[in-house]
């Protein structure tokens, strides 16, 4: 059991890396669709950019590192199958379901704006993009806290997160109406 850890450890990496490139995949979509609508030939250029951008974050880093984190979770789990007895371990696989489900969704949309299908709106993608961090805070709530009720409290702070950050959206927003640099 000495390599335990190393197997933990690179669960830990590879989910890091995994929510990295969701983080980041929803905001060059949003790039990607705002970019879609300037004139031309900006919107070529930076559509082939983005494009690229997004066909490497999502097979180099995002694909590869789901893999192997969801490798390494099996693995883990072989290790230590006393875990799937604990209550907190089945909440945090439903969400591991949601965030699978996440990614898949996530991936049909990359497929979309590859192929210049634009049926979002990049307000839509700024929310979207609020979703890997709403998995993540109750993933890690339950891993620390190791209980299948208290993690309630997590989500309930989760849910304050979330109206926060829906009125930080709104204020970018007013912002950006005034400003659209910014």
């Amino acid at each position: 059991m000495e390599f335990y850890n190393y197997i933990k450890s690179f669960h830990l990496i590879f989910v890091i890396t995994w929510f990295a490139g969701l983080f980041y995949i929803p905001r060059l979509f949003v790039y990607q669709i705002e970019s879609f609508h300037k004139p031309s030939p900006e919107k070529e250029i930076l559509g082939k950019q983005l494009k690229l951008m997004a066909k490497r974050l999502w097979f180099i880093i995002t694909w590869p590192s789901a893999i192997l984190a969801t490798i390494f979770a099996v693995w883990l789990l072989i290790l230590q199958p006393y875990w799937l007895e604990q209550p907190w371990m089945h909440v945090k696989l439903l969400f591991v379901i949601l965030l699978i489900m996440y990614h898949l969704k996530t991936h049909q949309y990359y497929k979309q704006l590859q192929n210049d299908d634009i049926k979002k709106t990049s307000s839509f993608m700024r929310i979207w993009n609020e979703g890997a961090t709403f998995i993540l805070f109750a993933v890690v709530f339950l891993v620390i806290l190791k209980n299948a009720i208290n993690w309630i409290y997590g989500i309930v702070g989760l849910a304050v997160l979330g109206i926060l950050i829906m009125l930080g959206f709104k204020v970018y927003k007013n912002i950006r109406t005034k400003n659209p640099d910014a």
